[in-house]
């Protein structure tokens, strides 16, 4: 790397990345330290395993035009398709779902990677400006994308991943945003949404994730059931007041009153540590990270690298969002990891890939 290449590549987004991932490494240890994951293996070991895996396979991504990626798009997402067949018919079974793909001693989820794979897939549809009609996009236009959603969020569905079924549909919705699309299309699609929405609550849903949203508007009708995660993760976040218990002292996680505290509730280990304070300054990080985002996509000078940047900050955001509400009882449970802090390899090397996409967006500019 020349010093030329060196001046002008874009730094910024893998800054914060890493300064959030450092973050999340003191936090996974501190909820974590006496804890084993296997053979001996702490978390925070492990997922330091699956940030340097991560880090060495989005370095290719660096290395390369990410127009390569738009060639190989179809290609990239029914490949991620056949996976999420396979997770059905041989999928490992844990915790009620059937998520991972087992190799040897370690396994993936490829409805993780499939966030990545339909982000591709869409912008490489919508960047053909023969696609466009005059008026905007009507619903026939829109087929094909959806399709692309929905067969992948079926699939994931019946795992069942909620959460990831989630953030592939509200990733849809947001790129509907920033694409030229017909008044009457869109209000059509709401409609749509509305009508079938009690449906799916009936018959969509398991048992387990009704109750969720039952006890989302009212926790204390099943303290000791379906509310107590919320109740837990609202008493880690209020007991950490303005400068937090400090390093290791939070009482919810460290006595086990917190679940899932590596996971979708590793937040409310960090509030209770770090106060309101230390939670500021990690919403602050991810401000920079979701704006500096925003400012790549603004400067791409070609449509496909402005629709994926934008997929890619969508699929952050809501991760962000989604958890964030839920540990604070403003949205209901679901399993939404937060991005560079949550316990996962899966999750944290698409994390990572998307950072090293959006840096190569950013730094390939100069060559237009």
């Amino acid at each position: 790397m020349d010093e030329e290449t060196v001046r002008k590549f874009d730094w910024r987004m893998i800054g914060a990345m890493l300064g959030i991932c450092l973050v999340g490494f003191a936090n996974l240890y501190s909820a974590t330290f006496n804890e084993t994951v296997s053979h001996g293996f702490t978390y925070y070991k492990v997922e330091l395993i699956w940030f340097g895996i991560g880090c060495a396979l989005s370095s290719v991504l660096l290395l390369i035009h990410y127009k390569i990626l738009s060639r190989f798009a179809y290609p990239i997402y029914f490949s991620n398709l056949f996976l999420l067949v396979l997770v059905l018919i041989i999928g490992r079974s844990s915790m009620g779902g059937r998520r991972w793909i087992s190799i040897g001693p370690f396994g993936f989820q490829p409805s993780e990677f499939m966030k990545i794979s339909a982000a591709l897939a869409m912008a490489k549809y919508f960047e053909a400006e023969t696609n466009v009609p005059a008026a905007g996009y009507r619903l026939r236009d829109l087929w094909l994308p959806l399709a692309m959603l929905l067969v992948p969020a079926g699939l994931i569905a019946m795992e069942p991943d909620l959460g990831t079924t989630m953030v592939l549909v509200l990733m849809f919705v947001s790129i509907m945003l920033f694409i030229k699309v017909d008044r009457r299309t869109l209000i059509m699609l709401c409609v749509v949404f509305l009508v079938a929405a009690p449906f799916v609550y009936r018959y969509g849903l398991k048992d387990y994730q009704r109750q969720r949203l039952v006890t989302f508007i009212n926790p204390m009708s099943d303290p000791k059931g379906a509310g107590y995660n919320s109740i837990q993760s609202m008493i880690a976040i209020g007991s950490g007041q303005l400068m937090g218990k400090g390093f290791r002292k939070g009482t919810q996680s460290q006595l086990n009153f917190l679940p899932e505290h590596h996971t979708d509730f590793i937040f409310s280990v960090f509030s209770e540590e770090h106060g309101f304070a230390g939670a500021l300054v990690l919403l602050v990080l991810y401000g920079y990270l979701l704006i500096t985002g925003l400012n790549i996509a603004y400067v791409s000078h070609d449509k496909f690298g402005t629709l994926l940047a934008l997929e890619l900050l969508m699929i952050y955001f809501w991760h962000i969002f989604v958890n964030i509400g839920m540990v604070c009882g403003i949205l209901p449970i679901v399993g939404v990891p937060l991005p560079f802090l949550s316990y996962g390899g899966s999750s944290l090397i698409t994390s990572i890939m998307g950072i090293a996409i959006l840096t190569n967006i950013s730094n390939k500019r100069f060559m237009f």
